[in-house]
């Protein structure tokens, strides 16, 4: 983590392309076009770098709140940084943004006409985090993850010249099931910065109290609402899988890739008992290749 942090405070830009590597996803596997490749890393750096600023996770030295205009008195506040980052993502589209991930991404987006929309539907799922801290309906859940995770795969469609009102709509399930199997691999680290993705709804469905997630070992209760919203993001993926089916070639290896992922983390969950709260279940290799299989083979 020192060695990370002191790298990025010299080089902003790669040391945020280096995180790729500890994604739950391969973020452009080898195995895609290079054109692919460049123009996925691009919007990875854009995503990992809103993200990192949203949960204040950003490298000591201010080197990014200074590439953003942002004066030191100012660098901690995540809004202020918010804002300016999206002034520098608004100049992608109509000049030179002085972040250089984001100058990298300017040329993805002029070669593939990317509009705003899904990049600024990422800032705002950013900004909502530094205003909102819990969910009381699963509803309210889903118009969260349309702005934090649905924006990626509608990029992907876009990036690769495949995107159709249907394969949108089968991706935002895969998205939206990806951002709740996420929520429930985290559930205890997402309460250490003070927010809960579980609706609270849900939460008193199941008799479920804000403290018994803060145990180092879930309760009966707790297992049956993991289990509970397991199952609702294992629906979301099944229904979306047959975008899988819709595409042709690495593309299709690529998507299979994000639902299996998907299905591999439900199956870690489900054979850790849906204790979550130790840290987050893993699943294994062959597990993944697994999953692989039965999604191209479109089984799931």
């Amino acid at each position: 983590m020192t060695g990370t942090g002191t790298a990025r405070s010299l080089d902003p830009e790669r040391g945020t392309l280096d995180k790729a590597a500890g994604e739950n996803f391969p973020v452009a596997p080898f195995f895609l076009p290079r054109a692919w490749r460049t123009d996925l890393m691009a919007v990875y750096g854009f995503a990992r770098l809103v993200d990192d600023i949203g949960d204040g996770d950003l490298a000591p030295g201010g080197a990014d709140a200074r590439l953003l205009g942002v004066c030191a008195e100012e660098a901690e506040d995540r809004l202020v940084l918010l804002d300016a980052f999206e002034a520098d993502l608004r100049r992608v589209f109509d000049s030179t943004p002085r972040h250089p991930l984001l100058r990298r991404l300017q040329s993805t987006v002029r070669r593939c006409s990317l509009t705003p929309g899904p990049f600024l539907g990422l800032i705002a799922a950013n900004r909502q985090d530094q205003l909102v801290s819990r969910y009381e309906t699963y509803d309210d859940l889903l118009a969260y993850c349309e702005l934090s995770a649905n924006p990626v795969g509608r990029l992907v469609l876009a990036l690769t010249g495949t995107s159709t009102p249907e394969r949108i709509r089968r991706s935002d399930m895969i998205c939206t099931a990806l951002q709740i199997v996420e929520h429930l691999q985290d559930v205890a680290e997402d309460l250490t910065r003070g927010r809960v993705y579980l609706p609270a709804a849900d939460m008193k469905r199941f008799h479920v109290q804000e403290a018994d997630l803060a145990t180092t070992s879930a309760g009966a209760s707790v297992r049956a609402l993991i289990a509970y919203e397991a199952q609702r993001a294992r629906d979301l993926l099944n229904e979306g899988a047959p975008l899988v089916g819709s595409v042709h070639g690495r593309l299709k290896l690529l998507l299979a890739g994000f639902v299996a992922g998907g299905r591999a983390a439900l199956h870690a969950i489900a054979a850790a008992e849906y204790d979550v709260l130790p840290g987050p279940p893993e699943p294994g290799k062959v597990r993944l290749l697994r999953e692989v299989g039965v999604t191209l083979r479109g089984e799931g």
